[in-house]
């Protein structure tokens, strides 16, 4: 059977993100960009050194408020209300300089543990406390973003952009959190609402990269928004609706990219009349969060639709973006760029970016064919595996039985007329035998049904505990009709799988015995363990027959014996005895994969 390839980065990291919660991850990446970016400002030039190290009390009081609030909501969102005031009380008082993401003098980590604790109540608390204890983060956070402005010096764009901007925050987190509540498993509805859910979370985890990319370019463009208002509104809400379609991209591939590429149309045609003057430098003309969405819809396009379907959908796109890069290349206004160097940069840049989405594309899309061949050659392994699994079980065991009913019947045939009471005797154990084989049938089924215990793994409710006690059992079924004489070395406990194989090795020896052995008057089973190895060793002193077996020959006793013992790494040996007798070998290791044993 072939092995899966190793989990790659993206599957590595995904499965990470589940284990540790996505609120978690978001946390900590919030978290690593306040350290770096308030470091930095701590140790440049502009203003006093080192003083903006004062905001790092309050941001890891937030953080670790929105951890507790996985377990305590409720107590957690109080503490929260309380660390955000009382930090914002020290920092006007040591006028400590605050940076604006999207809530104006909050850094992104408070927004995001605000956010999450808002998430976590409206999901776990009563309906009464979650009111009191979310309506405490908004009245602190509107302390925060009001008290944390330079004494006597308030910005009005500022605070406004805030309370509209924080206001979608929370009706954004509080429907989360109730659709997210636990219900009733009764209701279908609620149901269907909660794998909807886990569908669209499934559907973002699994694209983390682009998700990374979208949440940077819209926080560059909430900060951004503090600059120049909230004429900003339009084409951030814009930004918002491509960053979503970008996500769904995965599914729904086509409709998204023509629902990016008309936001992206839209966005610049309105920007020169709204004169935000989106110029980042080196200015592009495309807010960046429409930009990361755009590549991203391409590498969906690239990596789910058929390619002559997605040149037009890529080329629209491409349009898309020319229009507005011509409209709003590094100047506010309605002034549309004709310098042939600066628009022969921008198609390289823009050729360029193309170029890199569509290799992430065809790569991705390689590698999801790749693991498609892989599962449906684990799937076609492991149900040729169980084929050859319950063929080897219908021969070994209900084969066995019923050719212990064909001998018997032709011997009860041959001396009915001579002794009745012989006849009568092998009418009794073709009643045994035949009630042998029915158990053995139902266990098969039972096996294919699905129906065994589980745990059980493969027909384990056949498994040996006791080889020697179910050799001496198969030995006095006598199902065979020869007598039989045991030699038994064995020790109290050997391998599960090891006994099972055995045992069923000398149940079809002692079958063939009694199909082809003509003139059979003795056989011999001889079990031992030697030099960390199982020996089996079976042989009669029959002829071989000049007539075909009772029952037919199918051919595949051997093979099933040597697939057996070959899954277990031993060696197996069978043939004709000096004396004219069939005589079976088998070497089974009792180590696991015969490790001892090469």
């Amino acid at each position: 059977m072939s092995e899966p390839p190793p989990p790659s980065f993206s599957a590595r990291a995904t499965d990470f993100v589940n284990r540790v919660g996505a609120s978690v991850v978001l946390l900590l990446a919030a978290l690593v960009f306040d350290l770096v970016y308030v470091t930095a400002a701590a140790l440049d030039h502009v203003g006093p050194r080192f003083v903006d190290f004062g905001l790092f009390p309050g941001i890891f009081a937030m953080a670790g408020c929105a951890l507790w609030a996985r377990k305590r909501a409720a107590f957690a969102g109080m503490t929260g209300a309380l660390a955000l005031v009382a930090f914002t009380m020290v920092i006007h008082y040591y006028r400590v300089p605050t940076y604006s993401s999207v809530l104006a003098n909050l850094s992104i980590t408070e927004v995001v543990a605000g956010v999450e604790m808002v998430y976590f109540t409206a999901r776990r608390v009563r309906p009464g406390v979650a009111f009191c204890v979310i309506g405490t983060l908004v009245v602190a956070t509107t302390v925060a973003v009001f008290g944390r402005f330079p004494r006597y010096t308030y910005s009005s764009a500022g605070f406004t952009e805030s309370l509209v901007f924080g206001f979608l925050l929370l009706v954004a987190a509080v429907l989360t959190g109730l659709i997210g509540r636990p219900q009733h498993a009764t209701d279908p509805q609620r149901e269907a609402r909660a794998r909807r859910l886990h569908r669209i979370n499934d559907l973002a985890l699994s694209q983390w990269p682009l998700l990374i990319a979208l949440g940077l370019g819209l926080f560059l463009e909430f900060a951004q928004a503090y600059n120049v208002g909230l004429r900003s509104f339009p084409i951030l809400f814009c930004s918002i609706l491509a960053a979503v379609a970008a996500i769904y991209s995965r599914r729904e591939p086509a409709r998204a990219s023509l629902v990016v590429a008309g936001l992206i149309l839209l966005a610049g045609v309105v920007m020169p009349f709204l004169r935000l003057g989106y110029g980042y430098e080196p200015g592009t003309g495309i807010p960046p969060a429409q930009v990361a969405a755009g590549l991203g819809v391409v590498v969906n396009l690239v990596r789910v639709t058929a390619l002559p379907k997605a040149w037009p959908r890529i080329a629209a796109l491409s349009v898309a973006v020319a229009v507005s890069t011509l409209l709003n290349f590094e100047r506010p206004g309605f002034r549309l760029l004709t310098d042939p160097q600066t628009i022969g940069l921008a198609a390289v840049l823009a050729s360029l970016l193309l170029g890199i989405a569509i290799a992430i594309g065809l790569f991705l899309r390689s590698r999801d064919s790749e693991q498609k061949q892989v599962v449906k050659a684990a799937v076609s392994d492991a149900q040729t595996a169980e084929r050859m699994a319950l063929a080897r079980e219908l021969h070994d065991v209900v084969a066995h039985h019923v050719t212990g009913i064909v001998v018997q019947a032709q011997a009860a045939r041959m001396m009915g007329e001579k002794n009745p009471q012989l006849a009568y005797e092998a009418m009794a154990r073709i009643e045994d035998a035949g009630v042998e084989a029915l158990a053995a049938m139902r266990r098969l089924v039972r096996s294919m049904r699905g129906d065994a215990q589980a745990g059980s793994g493969e027909f384990n409710e056949q498994a040996t505990t006791d080889l020697a006690a179910d050799l001496r059992r198969l030995v006095e079924s006598g199902n065979h009709s020869v007598p039989t004489s045991l030699r038994l070395d064995l020790p109290p406990h050997l391998p599960q799988e090891v006994g099972r194989s055995a045992l069923r090795l000398v149940q079809e020896s002692l079958t063939n015995i009694g199909k082809h052995a003509a003139d059979a008057t003795e056989a011999l089973v001889h079990a031992e363990v030697a030099e960390d190895e199982l020996h089996l060793r079976v042989m009669d002193d029959g002829r071989e027959p000049a007539r075909r077996p009772a029952g037919g020959s199918g051919g595949y006793g051997l093979v099933g014996m040597r697939e057996r013992v070959a899954l277990l790494h031993g060696r197996l040996s069978a043939g004709r005895g000096p004396d004219g007798g069939w005589r079976v070998e088998a070497w089974l290791p009792l180590e696991p994969n015969g490790e001892t044993n090469g």
